[in-house]
């Protein structure tokens, strides 16, 4: 996955809480087989009408959203099933980072292992950043992962915590397997030094 630092980028907001994964990417385009192609499918029941034309009233549909690499949630975002592709859906679209109240345990855990930064702000920060972006104006955010911090040009700032291992993780565009397999001298050797009469797990290193 793609090394994450920083994204300094424009800001879309959807304000609404309990946004499942069924809505970000619905059942029915769970049938493939490969991790592209689901950008188009993001939000799609929300995103388009019967005839497949964009919905206006959809807030994302805006144009002053168009581009925006930053997504402005509501509380218990990506709540319901477990489905990998919401969060390969959201990237496809274009967001590298969801800011929100509160995370779904497994949307998050899911998120960071695909390079998807969520970044949790307490209610009053996410209310202020939500009225901001609502204008519409071409609202910007930084989002420094080393920092650990949130701001706008406007001179707002906003701390946020991330695991230190998740952090390690993005920064350098590894999922804990590839974190592992950073190791792979030490654990070779770990194995080397270890008792035959100890308890093994057998592995082939490519």
């Amino acid at each position: 996955m793609e090394a994450f630092s920083e994204v300094e980028g424009l800001v879309a907001t959807l304000p609404r809480d309990d946004v499942d994964t069924d809505q970000i990417i619905p059942k029915q385009f769970l049938k493939r087989t490969g991790r592209d192609g689901y950008g188009e499918a993001c939000f799609f029941d929300w995103r388009y009408d019967a005839d497949g034309h964009e919905r206006p009233e959809f807030e994302l549909n805006h144009p002053a959203y168009r581009g925006a690499e930053i997504l402005l949630a509501g509380r218990n975002f990506g709540c319901g099933s477990s489905r990998e592709h919401a969060v390969w859906a959201l990237s496809q679209m274009g967001f590298r980072v969801v800011v929100a109240p509160t995370f779904a345990d497994i949307f998050r855990t899911n998120a960071l292992q695909n390079g998807l930064l969520p970044v949790a702000l307490d209610d009053p920060t996410c209310a202020d950043l939500q009225q901001r972006a609502g204008r519409r104006d071409g609202y910007r955010l930084t989002v420094d992962l080393r920092a650990q911090e949130v701001r706008d040009r406007e001179g707002r700032r906003a701390a946020f915590h991330l695991d230190p291992f998740w952090r390690e993780c993005l920064l350098a565009g590894l999922d804990p397997l590839g974190m592992a397999l950073r190791e792979e001298v030490a654990i070779s050797g770990f194995e080397r030094a270890r008792s035959p009469l100890l308890p093994t797990t057998r592995h082939r290193w490519e």
